[in-house]
């Protein structure tokens, strides 16, 4: 592997804002970490903070709660409105 062409890969930890939930784990943001807020983790060492709007723990698909919207309908009435038959 060629030296100095790839960027660090260290621990982060990844802040879910909308679950609340935080995942340390190794990533290349750790280049940027001298702009990003540090935190102390459970193991008494400080990492940088990238926060997220969206993980595992807040999106609707792997938390199972999916929202089903009511569909029914929706073509007759745009048919409708503009004045559309169904073959």
């Amino acid at each position: 592997m060629k030296q100095g062409i790839h960027p660090t890969y260290d621990y982060v930890i990844f802040h879910d804002r909308s679950a609340g939930t935080m995942v340390l784990t190794r990533s290349t943001l750790a280049a940027k970490a001298d702009s990003l807020p540090r935190m102390r983790w459970e193991d008494g060492k400080e990492y940088p903070v990238v926060n997220v709007d969206v993980s595992s723990s807040s999106h609707p698909f792997y938390t199972g709660k999916n929202v089903v919207l009511d569909t029914a309908g929706q073509v007759q009435k745009f048919n409708r409105r503009y004045q559309r038959t169904s073959e």
